[in-house]
C-alpha cells in the first residue's frame, strides 16, 4: 500500500527558443500491489509520451521520482506560473435574481 500519494507536474517555457514543454510523475499502484511510476513529457498542449516503470517497494518508485525531479530541475522545469484572471466589467448595472420565489 502506498503510504502517501507522490504527484509532480512542472513545466519549461522559454519563448526565444519556441520551447514550451511538460513533465508529470506519478507513484501508483495496481491491483496486484505492484508499484508504478508513471512519467509524461512532451509539447504543452500535446498528449506527449508515457513511460511506465514497475517496481515491488514504494521505496524505490520514490528514489527514481525525487532523481528525476532533481535533474528536471536542475534543466529548468518549475511549477506551471498562476493565470492571472481579470476583472470583471459588468456591461449594464441590471442584476439578475437567479433563486426560486416561492409563492
Amino acid at each position: 500500500m502506498i503510504v502517501q500519494p507522490y504527484h509532480l507536474y512542472v513545466e519549461r517555457v522559454v519563448p526565444e527558443k519556441n520551447m514550451a514543454r511538460f513533465y508529470a510523475l506519478a507513484v501508483q499502484q495496481t491491483l496486484f500491489g505492484e508499484v508504478l511510476l508513471v512519467r509524461s513529457w512532451g509539447r504543452i498542449g500535446t498528449h506527449g509520451q508515457k513511460k511506465v516503470h514497475v517496481f515491488n517497494k514504494e521505496k524505490h518508485a520514490v528514489g527514481l521520482f525525487l532523481e528525476l525531479l532533481r535533474k528536471k530541475r536542475k534543466r529548468g522545469y518549475g511549477p506551471k506560473p498562476p493565470v492571472e484572471i481579470s476583472q470583471i466589467s459588468y456591461a449594464s448595472s441590471q442584476c439578475v435574481n437567479d433563486k426560486a420565489s416561492s409563492s
